[in-house]
């Protein structure tokens, strides 16, 4: 059915015809336009499901129980499955919204009838150390918004917590149980500033997420639509997640999230399917009481509300605007932590009675739209059967489908080009090959686990909160995970070698061994990336890049100079002159527009350039909080550079610890 070209030549040209036509069409074509979004994305879908009847027709061996079979069977069911999940991405890419505009017009309305419903802002915490949880307190009553009451919920009833809210200003709620987690937390608060303030909106923050001076003007007006319930808005991080940290691509490579922000909840939205994701949200408090608060059947309570509000028929709105900034998961334990929730609070969901899947009130496309985001957990089985099927091949000689890499050249590679290409179009160069697939390997075996062990056991387990702060100025080693990784890179390697080397090899490579080959040559490549991402490096208090005037005062001398970095400690300061190294360990003064004078500790000389450890008033770091954290400074790159992602895994490798 699927017939092969005749040789190389003839297969490389076509590869490489279609490789220039998806360049163009690339550059041709614009993401924001519908109907472009529709032809690239039937493009590519069209060359996936050429792939997807290839293997089924030609690269499946006939069924019977014998041990290779049913591994090539099993292999084949998972890929099929991610098949299913790209294609219904695509399509669900086929649209996309972008509703500033209307909360342009919003916002205008509101502030020229001078109308601004009350709300009460909702800070959840658990065990979050001070200087975590201050970002979003000070930046929180620092709203302009002239009725918004600060809550700070706290669920582990800290008695220097009360006593710093009541200092700066906030009210503070407490409970004398820890019931159903962060959902029993917000009800708490519900229940409590019913009774008081009873604002008619909600501004849900994780105690991390510090907002925008302007966030609750941009997004309340959006709620006079009854239809409404929920305004939600991007997640944005001051910090590297471990990923790009520890690969050192902190300004070349994007956090995995944003092409889920930036990208599919537009596009979900746009379906009328973008649902709320637990921070820097908010809700009407009529809708809230109407469906019985904060849902607390599953540990994920921000996609529930979301579909406890369709069932309703109640929408969330996506805001795709930088509105607040928090602090993304700075360990690798953590990180894993965090989707591994994710992953069985989706599967909690699915499952409910009156859940999207099973439950009445849902529409066709609302379904659809869940089982997509629950086929996203169970595509990473299939990853980890990618890492391991080389070593498998060449070790046990099963292969996970028996095809020659000519075939595979002409209908596998086609439908990988696309793929490629047009995720880095539609996202707009938000995605890189290999680091991509390397960034959801780390998490890829957790994920796995959790979905077998949700087959068992999916709901009674304890809501797993991702930790923040504390000492990160320390290396780490996490040599389990190193070990699976390093296994993997490693088996893949001697397996290359083993392919040549072996006294039983053949005096000339089989094409299906030559696939192997390079199979095995990218599995290694994507290990051997998440291998080094297993070995952390310290990490230091997060300085902002800025470009603001300054005056230094140095001994009698006062003189110009420009602020480049800037942390609530700590200052980079550029200066148009030599600085003697004398200065180092000085006290000096340093001007700072609003804050005034601010003694500091020369802490390094260098030519022109000097570092300074800060010693604020307590005000002054206060205002230096505001400063930084309400005005969402970012660290981290908006668009990936393969070149860049390159370099520094290249320098992480030769460098180590």
């Amino acid at each position: 059915m699927f017939e092969s070209a005749a040789d190389n030549s003839s297969i490389l040209s076509i590869d490489l015809g279609l490789l220039i036509g998806l360049l163009v069409m690339g550059r041709l074509l614009d993401p924001l336009q519908a109907l472009d979004r529709i032809l690239f994305g039937s493009t590519a879908g069209a060359l996936l499901m050429m792939y997807a009847l290839w293997r089924w027709h030609d690269t499946l061996p006939t069924f019977a129980f014998s041990i290779q079979i049913l591994w090539e069977y099993f292999f084949f069911a998972l890929e099929a499955l991610a098949i299913v999940y790209t294609l219904m991405s695509i399509v669900i890419l086929f649209r996309n919204i972008d509703r500033s505009g209307q909360a342009d017009a919003a916002q205008s309305r509101m502030e020229h009838e001078g109308d601004f419903p009350p709300v009460d802002v909702f800070i959840c915490t658990y065990d979050e150390p001070l200087e975590i949880l201050e970002r979003s307190v000070l930046t929180a009553l620092a709203l302009d918004y002239p009725t918004a009451t600060v809550w700070v919920l706290d669920d582990t009833r800290r008695k220097w917590l009360r006593e710093y809210c009541e200092a700066v200003g906030a009210r503070y709620v407490t409970r004398d149980n820890n019931r159903d987690a962060k959902a029993g937390n917000l009800n708490n608060g519900l229940a409590v500033t019913a009774a008081q303030t009873n604002a008619p909106l909600i501004l849900v923050l994780d105690a991390d997420f510090a907002p925008r001076p302007d966030f609750l003007k941009r997004t309340v007006g959006l709620l006079s639509n009854p239809d409404v319930a929920v305004v939600q808005t991007p997640q944005f991080y001051y910090n590297p997640d471990p990923i790009q940290h520890n690969l050192l691509a902190a300004q070349s490579w994007v956090d995995d999230q944003r092409f889920f922000f930036d990208v599919f909840q537009p596009a979900k939205d746009a379906w009328g399917c973008a649902f709320c994701v637990g921070t820097s949200f908010v809700v009407r408090r009529d809708r809230l009481t109407e469906i019985g608060g904060f849902p607390s059947q599953a540990i994920s309570e921000d996609i529930n509300l979301t579909y406890t509000m369709l069932a309703n028929g109640y929408q969330t709105w996506w805001l795709n605007e930088k509105l607040s900034i928090g602090l993304s998961a700075e360990g690798i334990p953590e990180y894993i932590t965090q989707r591994a929730r994710w992953c069985l609070g989706t599967i909690q969901v699915a499952l409910l009675r009156d859940g999207p899947l099973f439950g009445s009130g849902f529409t066709f496309t609302q379904r659809w739209h869940y089982l997509h985001g629950v086929l996203n957990w169970f595509c990473k089985p299939f990853l980890v059967l990618l890492l391991i099927a080389p070593p498998i091949y060449w070790f046990a000689g099963m292969p996970a489908f028996e095809t020659n890499y000519l075939s595979f050249l002409r209908y596998g590679v086609p439908a990988l080009l696309s793929q490629i290409i047009y995720m880095a179009w539609i996202s707009r160069s938000r995605t890189l090959p290999f680091f991509m697939e390397a960034t959801h390997a780390v998490t890829a075996f957790a994920v796995t686990v959790t979905l077998l062990s949700a087959a068992v056991k999916p709901f009674g387990r304890p809501f797993k909160v991702t930790d923040k702060g504390g000492d990160r100025s320390a290396h780490r080693t996490h040599w389990k995970l190193a070990s699976v990784f390093g296994l993997i890179s490693l088996s893949s390697a001697v397996s290359i070698v083993w392919a040549f080397v072996s006294p039983y090899a053949a005096s000339e490579i089989s094409s299906l061994d030559f696939f192997n080959l390079l199979w095995a040559g990218i599995a290694m490549l994507i290990a051997f990336i998440a291998f080094l991402v297993c070995f952390e490096l310290p990490r230091g208090e997060a300085l902002f890049a800025v470009d603001e005037a300054a005056i230094l005062a140095l001994d009698d001398d006062v003189i110009s100079a420009l602020v480049t970095g800037l942390s609530t400690s700590t200052a980079q300061i550029s200066l148009n002159r030599n600085v003697p190294a004398r200065l180092s360990n000085q006290t000096v003064q340093l001007y700072l527009d609003a804050l005034g004078w601010i003694e500091a500790e020369v802490s390094s000389c260098s030519e022109a350039a000097i570092g300074l450890c800060l010693r604020p008033t307590l005000t002054q770091h206060q205002q230096l909080v505001v400063r930084l954290f309400g005005t969402s400074y970012s660290n981290v790159a908006d668009t990936a550079s393969m070149s860049g992602a390159i370099l520094g895994m290249l320098s992480r490798g030769f460098r180590g610890h």
